[in-house]
Protein backbone atom coordinates (compact mmCIF):
# COMPACT_ATOMS: atom_id res chain seq x y z
CA UNK A 1 0.00 0.00 0.00
CA UNK A 2 1.57 2.94 -0.82
CA UNK A 3 2.12 5.41 2.10
CA UNK A 4 0.55 9.40 2.45
CA UNK A 5 2.26 11.77 4.04
CA UNK A 6 0.13 14.00 6.68
CA UNK A 7 1.04 16.74 8.57
CA UNK A 8 0.70 16.57 12.32
CA UNK A 9 -0.07 20.09 12.30
CA UNK A 10 -3.79 19.64 10.14
CA UNK A 11 -4.51 17.05 12.15
CA UNK A 12 -4.05 19.12 15.67
CA UNK A 13 -5.64 22.06 13.73
CA UNK A 14 -8.56 19.92 12.71
CA UNK A 15 -9.30 19.73 16.07
CA UNK A 16 -10.26 23.17 16.42
CA UNK A 17 -7.72 23.36 19.24
CA UNK A 18 -5.53 21.06 21.23
CA UNK A 19 -8.09 18.21 21.27
CA UNK A 20 -5.83 15.59 19.67
CA UNK A 21 -2.95 14.80 21.16
CA UNK A 22 -0.68 11.71 21.34
CA UNK A 23 0.17 10.11 24.62
CA UNK A 24 4.24 10.57 25.39
CA UNK A 25 4.31 13.66 23.14
CA UNK A 26 6.86 16.08 23.92
CA UNK A 27 8.26 14.04 26.73
CA UNK A 28 5.02 14.13 29.11
CA UNK A 29 4.19 11.23 31.31
CA UNK A 30 0.39 10.58 31.17
CA UNK A 31 0.93 7.39 32.73
CA UNK A 32 3.46 7.18 35.28
CA UNK A 33 3.97 5.24 39.19
CA UNK A 34 3.75 6.61 42.24
CA UNK A 35 4.31 5.46 45.60
CA UNK A 36 1.56 8.06 47.20
CA UNK A 37 -1.65 6.67 48.81
CA UNK A 38 -4.43 7.31 46.89
CA UNK A 39 -6.12 8.96 49.97
CA UNK A 40 -2.87 11.54 48.85
CA UNK A 41 -4.87 13.12 46.03
CA UNK A 42 -7.12 14.90 48.13
CA UNK A 43 -3.98 16.85 49.51
CA UNK A 44 -3.63 17.80 45.82
CA UNK A 45 -6.54 19.70 45.45
CA UNK A 46 -6.88 22.45 43.10
CA UNK A 47 -5.40 25.55 45.00
CA UNK A 48 -3.73 26.07 48.11
CA UNK A 49 -1.80 28.75 49.95
CA UNK A 50 -2.41 32.31 51.23
CA UNK A 51 -1.06 34.51 48.39
CA UNK A 52 -2.67 31.49 45.75
CA UNK A 53 -6.20 31.41 47.57
CA UNK A 54 -9.39 32.81 46.11
CA UNK A 55 -10.14 36.75 47.18
CA UNK A 56 -6.40 37.81 47.45
CA UNK A 57 -5.91 40.92 45.84
CA UNK A 58 -3.92 41.39 42.46
CA UNK A 59 -0.67 42.78 42.62
CA UNK A 60 0.48 44.92 39.32
CA UNK A 61 3.94 44.70 37.71
CA UNK A 62 6.51 41.99 38.23
CA UNK A 63 8.03 39.39 36.02
CA UNK A 64 6.68 35.77 35.44
CA UNK A 65 8.57 32.67 34.62
CA UNK A 66 6.73 29.60 33.20
CA UNK A 67 8.02 26.49 32.37
CA UNK A 68 6.82 24.62 29.38
CA UNK A 69 7.02 20.92 28.30
CA UNK A 70 7.66 22.04 24.73
CA UNK A 71 8.11 24.60 22.21
CA UNK A 72 5.89 25.73 19.57
CA UNK A 73 5.71 24.63 16.19
CA UNK A 74 5.29 28.59 15.26
CA UNK A 75 2.69 31.06 16.18
CA UNK A 76 1.40 32.35 12.94
CA UNK A 77 -2.25 30.50 13.33
CA UNK A 78 -3.36 30.31 10.14
CA UNK A 79 -0.54 28.45 8.74
CA UNK A 80 1.04 26.57 12.21
CA UNK A 81 0.19 23.49 14.21
CA UNK A 82 -1.20 24.79 17.82
CA UNK A 83 -0.75 22.52 20.59
CA UNK A 84 -1.36 23.71 24.29
CA UNK A 85 2.23 25.13 24.31
CA UNK A 86 1.03 27.07 21.30
CA UNK A 87 -1.84 28.60 23.01
CA UNK A 88 -0.09 29.37 26.38
CA UNK A 89 2.62 31.41 24.33
CA UNK A 90 0.33 32.83 21.56
CA UNK A 91 -2.70 33.59 23.07
CA UNK A 92 -1.02 35.98 25.20
CA UNK A 93 -0.78 38.15 22.13
CA UNK A 94 -3.06 36.95 19.56
CA UNK A 95 -7.21 37.10 21.00
CA UNK A 96 -9.88 34.69 20.20
CA UNK A 97 -13.37 36.08 18.39
CA UNK A 98 -15.21 33.99 21.18
CA UNK A 99 -14.49 32.52 24.84
CA UNK A 100 -16.15 29.77 26.35
CA UNK A 101 -17.38 30.22 30.74
CA UNK A 102 -16.77 27.95 33.41
CA UNK A 103 -20.20 26.96 32.71
CA UNK A 104 -19.32 25.63 29.17
CA UNK A 105 -21.24 28.20 27.25
CA UNK A 106 -19.58 30.20 24.67
CA UNK A 107 -19.40 34.27 25.27
CA UNK A 108 -18.21 37.34 22.54
CA UNK A 109 -14.56 38.33 22.97
CA UNK A 110 -12.83 40.17 19.89
CA UNK A 111 -16.90 39.82 18.88
CA UNK A 112 -19.46 41.77 20.33
CA UNK A 113 -22.34 39.45 19.46
CA UNK A 114 -22.96 36.56 17.59
CA UNK A 115 -26.21 35.92 16.14
CA UNK A 116 -27.95 32.89 14.29
CA UNK A 117 -30.19 32.92 11.54
CA UNK A 118 -33.61 31.29 12.51
CA UNK A 119 -32.20 28.21 11.70
CA UNK A 120 -28.98 28.60 12.46
CA UNK A 121 -27.34 27.98 8.99
CA UNK A 122 -26.14 31.72 8.65
CA UNK A 123 -24.17 33.60 11.97
CA UNK A 124 -23.63 37.04 11.75
CA UNK A 125 -20.68 38.36 13.70
CA UNK A 126 -20.45 41.95 14.65
CA UNK A 127 -16.81 42.92 15.71
CA UNK A 128 -15.97 44.82 18.80
CA UNK A 129 -15.38 48.69 18.91
CA UNK A 130 -12.52 50.51 19.42
CA UNK A 131 -9.65 47.86 19.49
CA UNK A 132 -6.72 47.99 17.76
CA UNK A 133 -3.56 45.86 16.84
CA UNK A 134 -0.23 46.59 18.50
CA UNK A 135 0.65 47.61 15.30
CA UNK A 136 -1.48 50.06 14.64
CA UNK A 137 -3.84 48.61 12.82
CA UNK A 138 -7.87 48.87 13.26
CA UNK A 139 -9.87 45.62 14.09
CA UNK A 140 -12.74 45.95 12.20
CA UNK A 141 -14.97 43.72 10.12
CA UNK A 142 -12.58 43.57 6.58
CA UNK A 143 -9.65 42.07 8.66
CA UNK A 144 -12.26 39.27 10.65
CA UNK A 145 -13.13 38.17 6.89
CA UNK A 146 -9.91 38.19 5.80
CA UNK A 147 -8.54 35.96 8.72
CA UNK A 148 -11.85 33.48 8.26
CA UNK A 149 -11.22 33.49 4.60
CA UNK A 150 -7.26 32.40 4.94
CA UNK A 151 -8.39 29.94 7.73
CA UNK A 152 -11.11 28.56 5.22
CA UNK A 153 -8.28 28.19 2.56
CA UNK A 154 -5.53 26.98 4.46
CA UNK A 155 -4.42 23.01 4.29
CA UNK A 156 -3.95 23.41 7.65
CA UNK A 157 -7.11 24.37 8.99
CA UNK A 158 -9.59 24.07 6.06
CA UNK A 159 -11.30 20.48 7.09
CA UNK A 160 -12.82 23.03 10.30
CA UNK A 161 -14.85 24.94 7.62
CA UNK A 162 -16.11 22.33 5.88
CA UNK A 163 -19.88 23.23 6.63
CA UNK A 164 -19.13 27.01 5.82
CA UNK A 165 -19.95 27.88 2.41
CA UNK A 166 -19.44 31.33 2.27
CA UNK A 167 -18.25 34.95 4.16
CA UNK A 168 -20.19 38.74 3.37
CA UNK A 169 -18.89 42.09 4.65
CA UNK A 170 -22.14 43.43 5.45
CA UNK A 171 -21.20 47.01 6.78
CA UNK A 172 -17.30 47.84 8.25
CA UNK A 173 -17.91 46.30 11.41
CA UNK A 174 -20.19 43.23 10.13
CA UNK A 175 -19.28 39.80 8.77
CA UNK A 176 -22.37 37.13 7.71
CA UNK A 177 -21.35 33.73 7.80
CA UNK A 178 -23.61 31.45 5.38
CA UNK A 179 -23.18 27.93 6.30
CA UNK A 180 -24.44 24.80 4.02
CA UNK A 181 -26.64 23.86 6.78
CA UNK A 182 -27.44 24.95 10.08
CA UNK A 183 -24.74 24.66 13.09
CA UNK A 184 -26.00 25.68 16.49
CA UNK A 185 -22.55 25.20 18.17
CA UNK A 186 -20.73 27.01 15.52
CA UNK A 187 -19.38 29.62 17.95
CA UNK A 188 -17.21 26.90 20.01
CA UNK A 189 -14.66 26.79 16.99
CA UNK A 190 -13.72 30.58 17.04
CA UNK A 191 -12.94 30.07 20.32
CA UNK A 192 -10.12 28.34 19.16
CA UNK A 193 -7.14 28.11 16.67
CA UNK A 194 -9.55 29.19 13.43
CA UNK A 195 -11.05 31.97 15.82
CA UNK A 196 -7.69 33.97 16.74
CA UNK A 197 -7.56 37.49 14.59
CA UNK A 198 -4.45 38.51 13.70
CA UNK A 199 -3.73 41.63 11.29
CA UNK A 200 -3.73 42.82 7.39
CA UNK A 201 0.13 43.00 7.91
CA UNK A 202 0.35 39.40 9.32
CA UNK A 203 -1.74 37.86 6.47
CA UNK A 204 0.23 39.44 4.08
CA UNK A 205 4.11 37.96 5.93
CA UNK A 206 2.27 34.42 6.82
CA UNK A 207 6.18 34.07 7.79
CA UNK A 208 6.96 36.62 9.89
CA UNK A 209 3.92 36.17 11.56
CA UNK A 210 5.34 32.93 12.65
CA UNK A 211 8.00 34.29 13.88
CA UNK A 212 6.91 37.90 15.70
CA UNK A 213 3.47 37.24 16.53
CA UNK A 214 1.02 40.27 16.41
CA UNK A 215 -2.45 40.51 18.05
CA UNK A 216 -4.97 42.77 19.96
CA UNK A 217 -3.50 41.13 23.09
CA UNK A 218 -2.59 41.79 26.58
CA UNK A 219 1.08 41.60 25.55
CA UNK A 220 3.68 42.31 22.79
CA UNK A 221 6.17 40.19 21.27
CA UNK A 222 9.59 40.78 22.63
CA UNK A 223 12.00 38.08 22.11
CA UNK A 224 11.90 34.47 21.23
CA UNK A 225 14.65 31.85 21.02
CA UNK A 226 13.48 28.29 19.42
CA UNK A 227 14.15 26.17 21.69
CA UNK A 228 14.74 27.73 24.75
CA UNK A 229 12.30 30.82 25.44
CA UNK A 230 9.93 33.32 24.48
CA UNK A 231 9.47 37.01 26.35
CA UNK A 232 6.27 39.24 25.94
CA UNK A 233 6.01 42.46 27.57
CA UNK A 234 2.79 44.17 28.61
CA UNK A 235 0.36 45.96 25.97
CA UNK A 236 0.37 49.68 27.32
CA UNK A 237 -3.09 49.84 24.46
CA UNK A 238 -4.75 46.94 25.31
CA UNK A 239 -8.47 47.28 24.72
CA UNK A 240 -9.56 45.69 28.56
CA UNK A 241 -8.59 48.77 30.77
CA UNK A 242 -6.47 47.70 33.94
CA UNK A 243 -5.16 44.75 31.79
CA UNK A 244 -3.13 42.84 31.97
CA UNK A 245 -1.53 43.17 35.73
CA UNK A 246 2.43 41.58 34.96
CA UNK A 247 4.31 43.54 33.43
CA UNK A 248 6.81 40.64 31.67
CA UNK A 249 6.23 37.01 30.95
CA UNK A 250 9.40 34.41 30.14
CA UNK A 251 8.16 31.26 28.83
CA UNK A 252 10.97 28.69 29.31
CA UNK A 253 10.79 25.87 27.59
CA UNK A 254 12.04 22.61 29.33
CA UNK A 255 11.02 19.53 28.19
CA UNK A 256 12.61 17.23 30.50
CA UNK A 257 9.41 16.82 33.41
CA UNK A 258 12.11 16.32 36.09
CA UNK A 259 14.03 18.53 35.20
CA UNK A 260 10.97 20.78 35.08
CA UNK A 261 9.90 20.34 38.61
CA UNK A 262 13.61 20.73 39.95
CA UNK A 263 13.53 24.09 38.10
CA UNK A 264 10.66 24.89 40.10
CA UNK A 265 11.37 23.41 43.62
CA UNK A 266 14.88 25.86 43.38
CA UNK A 267 12.87 28.77 42.41
CA UNK A 268 14.01 28.95 38.73
CA UNK A 269 10.97 29.34 37.23
CA UNK A 270 7.37 30.01 38.55
CA UNK A 271 5.27 27.89 37.35
CA UNK A 272 4.94 24.68 35.44
CA UNK A 273 2.07 22.47 33.16
CA UNK A 274 2.97 18.57 34.27
CA UNK A 275 0.81 15.51 33.73
CA UNK A 276 2.74 13.51 35.87
CA UNK A 277 0.58 11.95 39.18
CA UNK A 278 3.95 12.14 41.01
CA UNK A 279 3.92 15.74 40.52
CA UNK A 280 0.61 16.47 41.74
CA UNK A 281 0.86 14.41 44.65
CA UNK A 282 4.31 16.02 45.67
CA UNK A 283 3.52 19.75 45.33
CA UNK A 284 0.17 19.28 46.15
CA UNK A 285 0.83 18.02 49.96
CA UNK A 286 3.23 21.40 50.34
CA UNK A 287 -0.02 23.89 50.64
CA UNK A 288 1.87 26.64 51.83
CA UNK A 289 4.42 26.73 48.84
CA UNK A 290 2.82 26.13 46.03
CA UNK A 291 -0.82 26.00 44.38
CA UNK A 292 -2.41 22.73 41.91
CA UNK A 293 -5.12 23.50 39.25
CA UNK A 294 -6.16 20.62 37.56
CA UNK A 295 -8.10 20.80 34.25
CA UNK A 296 -12.14 18.87 34.80
CA UNK A 297 -15.26 18.42 32.76
CA UNK A 298 -14.83 18.93 29.22
CA UNK A 299 -11.36 19.99 29.20
CA UNK A 300 -10.42 16.66 30.11
CA UNK A 301 -9.05 14.00 27.42
CA UNK A 302 -9.27 10.37 27.67
CA UNK A 303 -6.93 7.98 27.20
CA UNK A 304 -7.44 5.22 25.29
CA UNK A 305 -6.53 2.43 22.73
CA UNK A 306 -7.74 3.19 19.20
CA UNK A 307 -8.39 0.01 16.95
CA UNK A 308 -9.00 0.34 12.97
CA UNK A 309 -12.41 -0.98 12.84
CA UNK A 310 -12.32 -1.29 9.21
CA UNK A 311 -8.83 -3.79 8.61
CA UNK A 312 -8.45 -6.86 10.54
CA UNK A 313 -8.87 -8.22 13.15
CA UNK A 314 -10.96 -5.47 14.81
CA UNK A 315 -13.43 -5.45 11.85
CA UNK A 316 -14.58 -8.00 13.81
CA UNK A 317 -16.79 -6.35 17.22
CA UNK A 318 -16.02 -9.88 18.95
CA UNK A 319 -12.81 -9.07 19.24
CA UNK A 320 -13.03 -5.36 19.86
CA UNK A 321 -15.40 -6.26 22.77
CA UNK A 322 -13.31 -9.04 24.16
CA UNK A 323 -10.32 -6.67 23.94
CA UNK A 324 -12.71 -4.47 25.98
CA UNK A 325 -13.63 -6.67 28.38
CA UNK A 326 -9.64 -8.01 29.05
CA UNK A 327 -8.67 -4.17 30.00
CA UNK A 328 -8.69 -3.56 34.10
CA UNK A 329 -8.69 -0.21 33.90
CA UNK A 330 -8.77 0.05 37.44
CA UNK A 331 -5.42 -1.82 37.56
CA UNK A 332 -4.07 0.75 35.20
CA UNK A 333 -5.37 3.43 37.17
CA UNK A 334 -3.78 2.65 40.83
CA UNK A 335 -0.80 1.10 38.87
CA UNK A 336 -0.04 3.95 36.71
CA UNK A 337 -1.76 7.21 38.15
CA UNK A 338 -1.71 6.78 41.43
CA UNK A 339 -5.15 6.76 42.14
CA UNK A 340 -5.88 9.94 40.49
CA UNK A 341 -8.15 9.35 37.67
CA UNK A 342 -11.55 7.74 37.13
CA UNK A 343 -11.84 5.11 34.56
CA UNK A 344 -14.10 6.23 31.16
CA UNK A 345 -16.48 4.54 29.30
CA UNK A 346 -16.77 7.29 26.55
CA UNK A 347 -15.59 10.65 25.34
CA UNK A 348 -17.00 12.28 28.11
CA UNK A 349 -16.53 12.46 32.08
CA UNK A 350 -19.65 12.00 34.45
CA UNK A 351 -18.56 15.46 35.84
CA UNK A 352 -19.54 16.68 32.15
CA UNK A 353 -23.22 17.93 31.69
CA UNK A 354 -23.35 15.80 28.15
CA UNK A 355 -22.37 12.52 29.66
CA UNK A 356 -25.02 9.92 29.67
CA UNK A 357 -25.05 6.91 31.71
CA UNK A 358 -25.87 3.50 30.79
CA UNK A 359 -25.34 1.41 27.43
CA UNK A 360 -23.12 -1.39 26.82
CA UNK A 361 -19.39 -1.29 27.44
CA UNK A 362 -17.54 -4.47 28.01
CA UNK A 363 -16.61 -4.10 31.68
CA UNK A 364 -13.35 -5.80 32.75
CA UNK A 365 -14.34 -9.58 32.34
CA UNK A 366 -11.18 -12.03 31.45
CA UNK A 367 -13.35 -15.46 31.29
CA UNK A 368 -15.57 -13.59 28.68
CA UNK A 369 -12.80 -11.65 26.78
CA UNK A 370 -11.21 -15.69 26.52
CA UNK A 371 -14.71 -16.82 25.62
CA UNK A 372 -14.90 -13.82 22.70
CA UNK A 373 -11.69 -15.01 21.90
CA UNK A 374 -11.83 -18.54 21.37
CA UNK A 375 -14.80 -17.49 19.00
CA UNK A 376 -12.97 -15.89 16.82
CA UNK A 377 -10.11 -17.85 16.38
CA UNK A 378 -13.07 -21.29 16.01
CA UNK A 379 -13.59 -19.41 13.10
CA UNK A 380 -10.36 -17.45 11.92
CA UNK A 381 -7.16 -19.16 13.33
CA UNK A 382 -5.16 -17.78 15.86
CA UNK A 383 -5.60 -14.13 16.48
CA UNK A 384 -2.61 -11.76 16.83
CA UNK A 385 -1.99 -7.92 16.30
CA UNK A 386 0.25 -4.80 16.34
CA UNK A 387 -0.20 -1.92 18.73
CA UNK A 388 1.94 1.42 17.54
CA UNK A 389 3.21 3.90 20.29
CA UNK A 390 5.41 7.06 20.31
CA UNK A 391 8.98 5.88 21.47
CA UNK A 392 8.35 7.27 25.03
CA UNK A 393 9.59 5.05 27.71
CA UNK A 394 6.53 6.33 29.86
CA UNK A 395 4.36 5.93 27.80
CA UNK A 396 5.54 2.41 27.04
CA UNK A 397 4.72 1.24 30.54
CA UNK A 398 1.13 1.58 29.88
CA UNK A 399 1.12 -0.41 26.66
CA UNK A 400 3.18 -3.34 28.42
CA UNK A 401 0.80 -3.58 30.85
CA UNK A 402 -2.16 -3.84 28.55
CA UNK A 403 -0.21 -6.13 26.24
CA UNK A 404 0.03 -7.99 29.52
CA UNK A 405 -3.47 -8.01 30.54
CA UNK A 406 -4.78 -8.57 26.71
CA UNK A 407 -2.08 -11.32 26.50
CA UNK A 408 -3.93 -13.65 29.51
CA UNK A 409 -7.06 -13.26 27.57
CA UNK A 410 -5.42 -15.49 24.79
CA UNK A 411 -4.13 -13.08 22.17
CA UNK A 412 -0.72 -12.68 21.25
CA UNK A 413 0.62 -8.53 21.00
CA UNK A 414 3.57 -7.25 19.22
CA UNK A 415 4.36 -3.45 20.22
CA UNK A 416 6.18 -0.84 17.28
CA UNK A 417 7.64 1.99 18.32
CA UNK A 418 7.22 4.87 15.96
CA UNK A 419 8.15 8.78 15.78
CA UNK A 420 4.49 10.78 16.53
CA UNK A 421 4.94 12.10 13.08
CA UNK A 422 4.65 8.87 11.61
CA UNK A 423 2.02 7.39 14.19
CA UNK A 424 -0.44 10.19 13.06
CA UNK A 425 0.40 9.60 9.42
CA UNK A 426 -0.12 5.87 9.81
CA UNK A 427 -3.28 6.69 12.06
CA UNK A 428 -4.57 9.12 9.26
CA UNK A 429 -4.19 6.66 6.17
CA UNK A 430 -5.78 3.64 8.13
CA UNK A 431 -2.22 1.71 8.19
CA UNK A 432 -2.46 0.55 11.71
CA UNK A 433 -4.38 -2.31 13.89
CA UNK A 434 -4.31 -0.63 17.39
CA UNK A 435 -2.60 2.63 18.45
CA UNK A 436 -2.85 4.58 22.10
CA UNK A 437 -4.50 7.57 21.92
CA UNK A 438 -5.47 10.57 24.00
CA UNK A 439 -8.16 12.92 22.23
CA UNK A 440 -11.71 14.28 23.21
CA UNK A 441 -11.45 17.54 24.89
CA UNK A 442 -13.59 19.98 22.59
CA UNK A 443 -15.94 22.37 24.96
CA UNK A 444 -18.91 21.59 23.13
CA UNK A 445 -19.33 17.91 21.40
CA UNK A 446 -19.95 18.96 17.97
CA UNK A 447 -16.28 19.53 18.07
CA UNK A 448 -15.30 15.65 17.81
CA UNK A 449 -17.96 15.30 14.75
CA UNK A 450 -15.25 14.95 12.42
CA UNK A 451 -13.51 12.39 14.20
CA UNK A 452 -16.82 10.22 14.38
CA UNK A 453 -19.32 10.32 11.45
CA UNK A 454 -19.09 8.06 8.81
CA UNK A 455 -18.53 10.68 6.42
CA UNK A 456 -15.34 11.18 7.10
CA UNK A 457 -14.48 7.46 7.38
CA UNK A 458 -12.42 6.56 4.53
CA UNK A 459 -11.40 3.32 3.35
CA UNK A 460 -7.90 2.10 4.59
CA UNK A 461 -5.02 3.67 2.29
CA UNK A 462 -7.02 6.91 2.04
CA UNK A 463 -7.19 10.35 4.49
CA UNK A 464 -9.27 9.73 6.89
CA UNK A 465 -10.41 12.10 9.70
CA UNK A 466 -12.49 9.50 11.12
CA UNK A 467 -9.52 7.37 12.56
CA UNK A 468 -11.13 4.52 13.57
CA UNK A 469 -12.89 4.19 10.24
CA UNK A 470 -16.42 3.13 11.95
CA UNK A 471 -19.44 3.37 9.90
CA UNK A 472 -22.56 3.60 12.00
CA UNK A 473 -25.00 5.52 10.43
CA UNK A 474 -26.99 5.75 13.97
CA UNK A 475 -24.18 7.41 15.42
CA UNK A 476 -24.08 9.76 12.56
CA UNK A 477 -27.59 10.64 12.00
CA UNK A 478 -27.22 11.97 16.07
CA UNK A 479 -24.00 13.71 15.60
CA UNK A 480 -26.20 15.48 12.28
CA UNK A 481 -28.88 16.40 15.07
CA UNK A 482 -26.55 17.42 17.98
CA UNK A 483 -25.22 19.76 15.10
CA UNK A 484 -28.06 21.05 13.52
CA UNK A 485 -30.90 21.42 16.44
CA UNK A 486 -30.79 24.38 18.74
CA UNK A 487 -33.15 22.14 21.33
CA UNK A 488 -30.54 21.39 24.33
CA UNK A 489 -32.67 18.34 25.53
CA UNK A 490 -32.89 17.50 21.92
CA UNK A 491 -28.96 17.59 21.88
CA UNK A 492 -28.10 16.14 24.90
CA UNK A 493 -30.60 12.83 23.81
CA UNK A 494 -28.83 12.97 20.35
CA UNK A 495 -25.32 12.97 22.21
CA UNK A 496 -26.21 9.94 24.52
CA UNK A 497 -26.65 7.98 21.31
CA UNK A 498 -23.48 8.41 20.55
CA UNK A 499 -22.12 7.42 23.80
CA UNK A 500 -24.48 4.09 23.97
CA UNK A 501 -23.26 3.39 20.19
CA UNK A 502 -19.69 4.12 21.23
CA UNK A 503 -19.66 1.28 24.31
CA UNK A 504 -22.05 -1.21 21.75
CA UNK A 505 -19.26 -0.62 19.00
CA UNK A 506 -15.94 -0.47 20.71
CA UNK A 507 -14.06 1.64 18.03
CA UNK A 508 -11.89 2.72 21.13
CA UNK A 509 -11.00 0.43 24.28
CA UNK A 510 -11.42 3.88 26.77
CA UNK A 511 -9.00 3.95 30.07
CA UNK A 512 -9.65 6.99 32.19
CA UNK A 513 -10.44 10.36 32.32
CA UNK A 514 -6.48 11.89 32.07
CA UNK A 515 -7.30 14.87 34.77
CA UNK A 516 -3.78 14.57 35.78
CA UNK A 517 -3.43 17.52 33.41
CA UNK A 518 -2.07 20.09 35.82
CA UNK A 519 -0.79 23.95 36.23
CA UNK A 520 1.40 23.97 39.49
CA UNK A 521 2.88 27.16 41.24
CA UNK A 522 4.04 29.18 43.92
CA UNK A 523 1.86 30.28 46.37
CA UNK A 524 2.66 33.82 45.16
CA UNK A 525 1.36 33.45 41.89
CA UNK A 526 -2.29 34.32 41.52
CA UNK A 527 -4.63 34.24 39.20
CA UNK A 528 -4.00 30.93 37.03
CA UNK A 529 -7.54 29.64 36.04
CA UNK A 530 -9.29 32.89 37.92
CA UNK A 531 -9.84 34.72 34.91
CA UNK A 532 -13.16 36.92 33.51
CA UNK A 533 -14.41 37.12 29.83
CA UNK A 534 -15.01 40.57 28.88
CA UNK A 535 -18.75 40.38 29.91
CA UNK A 536 -17.92 39.40 33.66
CA UNK A 537 -18.40 35.72 32.90
CA UNK A 538 -15.65 32.97 34.49
CA UNK A 539 -14.04 31.47 31.60
CA UNK A 540 -12.81 28.25 31.58
CA UNK A 541 -9.86 27.42 34.14
CA UNK A 542 -8.23 25.44 32.70
CA UNK A 543 -8.08 24.46 28.40
CA UNK A 544 -6.20 21.58 26.69
CA UNK A 545 -4.90 18.33 26.45
CA UNK A 546 -2.44 16.38 28.00
CA UNK A 547 -1.34 19.74 29.78
CA UNK A 548 -3.78 22.45 29.77
CA UNK A 549 -3.12 26.27 29.15
CA UNK A 550 -5.12 29.11 30.34
CA UNK A 551 -5.05 32.81 29.68
CA UNK A 552 -2.37 35.10 31.59
CA UNK A 553 -3.89 38.44 31.49
CA UNK A 554 -5.14 38.09 34.71
CA UNK A 555 -2.49 36.05 36.28
CA UNK A 556 -0.53 38.27 38.76
CA UNK A 557 2.87 38.04 40.72
CA UNK A 558 3.15 38.91 44.51
CA UNK A 559 5.55 39.51 47.02
CA UNK A 560 8.16 36.70 47.66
Amino acid sequence: MKRLTVSTALLTSLALGPALALAGCSGERPVAPSDGAAGAAGAAGTSGGAAGAAGASPVRGGRLVYGLGADAAGFNPVTDQFAAVSYSMAGTIIETLVGVTATGEWRPVLAESLTPSRNADEWTIKVRPGITFSTGEPLDGKTVKANLEAQKASPLTRAAFTPVDSFELVDPMTVKVRLTGPWVAFPYHLAAQIGMVVPASSLADPEAASRRPVGTGPFVFKEYTPGSRMVVTRNPAYWRKGLPYLDEIEFRVLPDTQTRAQTLEAGGIDAMGTTRDDDILKFGALKDAYTVRRASGMSVPEYMFMLNTAAPPFDDLRLRRALAHATDRAAVISTLRGGLTKEADGPWSKDSPWYAPGGDYPAYDLDRAKALIAQVEAEKGQISFEVITPPDPNTMQGIELAQDMWRKAGVEVRIRQVDQADLVNRAVTGDFQATVWTQFSASDPDGEYVWMHQNHAGPVGSISLNFSRLKDLRLSQALDTGRSNPQDDVRKQAYATVQQRLRELVPYVFVDHLDTGAVIAKTRVGGIGDHLLPDGDKGVPLTGAPIPYHPFSQVWVGHP
